[in-house]
């Protein structure tokens, strides 16, 4: 399979398959096909893989696309402005991803539910207990919020982000929550009380403008000038 990611803040990724090749995406996401290829609706990994995609922002059947004949293209644009990553993963290889982070990938790789360990990463962490898991082999489309900044991390080196700028990060990451120190600092600060953590070694992928934080953004400017 190859593959080109288009469009700048508004992005597509555009796949070309060869006879056999298959792709999955989420439901819905697909934007165009040229060519033969064949559209299966499924369950993969069945009703409980279903279930576990749901808690993870998925809807629970996923599409599958098969080239029949000759060379075709088919499309997967972002839903909102962004940029779309892919990530090629080893055997075995995972990362970890904000809710709803999965546009589309081969057939091989694996869609899970990661569970936070930590109650005060879940409650605290700006992403709720449930993050997606995506395992290879196999290349994977990721769409995120704004623009995305990559940082590979040492062991035991560590970022504060503040909530909601998490976009993805290596199985290998340890995420976890710090308390902003100072009383001023706590209530007046703008930046919540809790920061997330995360600790190498492993590679970061942070956003720059999450999807709520401009929502309420906008329901504060229209809510301001309906009056």
């Amino acid at each position: 399979m190859r593959y080109e990611i288009k469009g700048g803040s508004l992005p597509v990724v555009i796949c070309e398959l060869n006879p056999g090749e298959t792709i999955v995406s989420e439901s819905g996401a697909m934007g165009w096909m040229i060519g033969d290829i064949e559209m299966n609706t499924n369950m993969k990994g069945g009703l409980f893989g279903g279930i576990g995609r749901a808690f993870s922002g998925e809807s629970i059947f996923l599409n599958t696309f098969t080239c029949k004949n000759g060379l075709s293209k088919i499309s997967f644009p972002s839903s909102f402005p962004g940029k779309i990553i892919a990530r090629k993963l080893n055997d075995c290889e995972s990362i970890i991803c904000q809710k709803s982070a999965f546009l589309a990938g081969e057939s091989s790789v694996t869609l899970s539910t990661h569970f936070k360990k930590k109650i005060g990463s879940g409650l605290f962490g700006g992403e709720g207990f449930i993050l997606q898991k995506v395992t290879g082999p196999g290349t994977v489309f990721l769409e995120f919020d704004g623009y995305v900044e990559e940082y590979t991390l040492a062991t035991s080196e560590t970022v504060k982000v503040d909530t909601g700028h998490i976009a993805m990060f290596d199985s290998s990451v340890n995420f976890d929550i710090t308390m902003v120190k100072g009383f001023k600092n706590m209530f007046f600060g703008g930046e919540g009380l809790f920061l997330s953590t995360l600790t190498g070694p492993g590679k970061i992928y942070l956003q720059t403008m999450p999807i709520h934080n401009l929502a309420g953004q906008l329901s504060g400017y229209f809510a301001s000038n309906s009056n």
